[in-house]
């Protein structure tokens, strides 16, 4: 059993016009790999399709690692009772799914094949990347205005972490620690206390941000950006130290903002609305 899952609370998801049941797990979603199976194969004993499939994985493919990937979490069952059942994340339900013989799951795996070509593109050619960014954003309901301040930010975002890099920060953690040192110092709260505020969970809070709160984020960023070039910083302390002051720089301009404006620009405020209990897991076509 798993006990981290305890207090966290199960959502449905929406999958090809059927819903998956789904948990948050270590930060992350996990769904009900049984629902995902039946949906594929419209097979009435989708418990023992998946049994025979996880042996074939197991033993026959030879993908035990995948297999150890498998969480079993407690989930509301039809009869209202939370019972432990197999999940996994994105990734691995992926993987699951491409093994399946089923020609339900065929539109799914060439769409698979679609994304990895894509992808492969986007590497030989980066505009592609911010073009098909822009259109997602688009079809999610973003206006152009916002969507051209998001596009702005990841560029800006690209060129610090590019920095940075050349300058010896090298492990996640301290890339989040960065981050959250800049945010902290833009609007006087930690980044998970700003997606708190707004009620987001798994959701990107970039993504959530208002006019104010995007412009902020690049004046943050970028000044950061320029005092770690200028003082060549070196190493995770030096970088520290930058990411506080191009922070602080944000931070006292959003502060006159709020001075003369009469109005704080930290809001609970999303630029859409937020719905964590429904996400499309693949297209329909």
């Amino acid at each position: 059993m798993v006990d981290e899952m305890e207090n966290a609370s199960s959502k449905i998801a929406i999958f090809r016009g059927k819903q998956i049941r789904k948990a948050l797990y270590q930060d992350e979603w996990y769904f009900s790999i049984i629902d995902v199976v039946e949906v594929l194969t419209e097979s009435t004993y989708a418990n023992r399709y998946w049994s025979d499939l996880k042996i074939q994985l197991s033993e026959k493919e030879g993908f035990v690692q995948l297999y150890e990937k498998i969480v079993r979490l407690k989930l509301e069952a039809p009869d209202k009772k939370m019972r432990e059942t197999d999940t996994a994340n994105t990734e691995t339900l992926f993987r699951i799914i491409q093994s399946i013989p089923s020609p339900k799951a065929e539109p799914f795996k060439r769409w698979l094949a679609k994304i990895g070509y894509e992808r492969i593109q986007e590497i030989e050619d980066p505009e592609l990347a911010a073009k098909r960014s822009r259109a997602i954003y688009k079809a999610k309901g973003y206006p152009d205005d916002w969507i051209e301040k998001r596009m702005r930010g990841i560029a800006i975002r690209e060129q610090l972490t590019n920095e940075w890099e050349k300058r010896g920060v090298k492990e996640d953690r301290e890339y989040a620690i960065l981050t959250a040192e800049i945010a902290e110092a833009i609007f006087g709260l930690k980044p998970s206390d700003h997606k708190k505020l707004k009620g987001l969970q798994k959701q990107n809070l970039r993504d959530h941000m208002t006019d104010l709160e995007l412009i902020f984020t690049m004046l943050g960023e970028a000044s950061t950006t320029e005092i770690a070039v200028r003082k060549d910083a070196q190493g995770f302390r030096q970088n520290k130290k930058a990411a506080k002051e191009g922070g602080e720089i944000a931070g006292d301009a959003r502060r006159a903002l709020e001075k003369k404006s009469g109005h704080k620009v930290v809001s609970k405020s999303n630029f859409l609305d937020v719905n964590p209990a429904e996400v499309e897991l693949i297209p329909e076509k």
